[in-house]
């Protein structure tokens, strides 16, 4: 299975403004975040970019892609219904070809040389079926992320069979349906903002749209895909950085600096303010 094509969706009211924040990389690079997302997919040898974009954004979101522009197609979501039909938007630009998916208010630091993506788009390669990144996270963040239930692949630490997929579980819906056995206590497999999809779970929105008016989500598509064809859940050796929770663009500022060239200078910067923060208060 080759994966060549990638759909960053960035049209949701809260999440339009995100991927035209400033940032530094971990290159002591400014550059937008929407840049640093889409060099993150051509990281994975991604070749075709589509950005789904709210209606008029695309002039802006062109501007913050700066030299990467060139590289970018760029889809209005003309109806506002869900993160479902942002990525049904895309679906004449995948037609039969497993796509890349991520979402614009998402950054990503990997513990290893290979960028996230590119672990992603490696394994579901491999396994020649659809695999969605995962991350071990508390019960307290279950709020804000889908979680998958599964068990683990045989002979793979990393790797898991889907079973069930769940949008924004309660706790106690989660520990009902979502348990995975390996996970510390409290914890559960929820979703890192990338995936590698094939072209079916566009056939299940489509559908999904024509049965109802309402919002469309994603997560009900990838349960309904689990029981349709084979679908793992990869936990990524990184970590993802949500944007659009409160402090998220600081959180991900520090960990792009803290993983990059300039650690030691923004260790120091961070410790001076720390002393000048004791000494005021001290001195008041």
């Amino acid at each position: 299975m080759e994966i060549k094509k990638a759909v960053i969706t960035a049209a949701g009211r809260n999440q339009r403004a995100l991927p035209l924040q400033s940032l530094v990389d971990r290159d002591g690079h400014a550059k937008t975040a929407l840049a640093i997302i889409v060099e993150e997919a051509l990281s994975a040898g991604i070749a075709e970019i589509a950005v789904v974009v709210a209606p008029g954004d695309a002039p802006a979101f062109r501007i913050a892609a700066g030299p990467l522009a060139s590289r970018l197609q760029f889809l209005e979501q003309t109806e506002a219904r869900g993160f479902g039909q942002a990525v049904l938007t895309a679906r004449d630009f995948v037609e039969s070809a497993p796509f890349l998916l991520l979402v614009g208010d998402h950054l990503y630091v990997s513990r290893e040389d290979r960028p996230c993506a590119r672990q992603l788009v490696e394994t579901a390669a491999s396994q020649q079926c659809s695999v969605s990144a995962v991350q071990s996270t508390h019960e307290s963040k279950l709020p804000f992320y889908g979680a998958i239930g599964g068990r683990r692949v045989h002979g793979q630490e990393a790797l898991y069979e889907v079973t069930d997929v769940m949008e924004k579980p309660t706790p106690t819906e989660a520990e009902q349906r979502l348990l995975v056995p390996g996970l510390r206590a409290g914890h559960y497999l929820c979703f890192f903002g990338m995936h590698v999809l094939t072209p079916s779970v566009m056939e299940i929105l489509a559908a999904a749209a024509k049965a109802s008016v309402g919002t469309l989500q994603l997560s009900p598509a990838l349960a309904s895909l689990a029981t349709q064809e084979r679908y793992l859940a990869y936990e990524a050796r990184g970590r993802r950085y949500d944007m659009g929770v409160r402090y998220g663009v600081l959180n991900a500022q520090l960990a792009l600096a803290l993983e990059g060239h300039d650690r030691d200078e923004v260790l120091t910067l961070l410790l001076e303010h720390l002393a000048h923060r004791e000494h005021t208060r001290r001195a008041a």
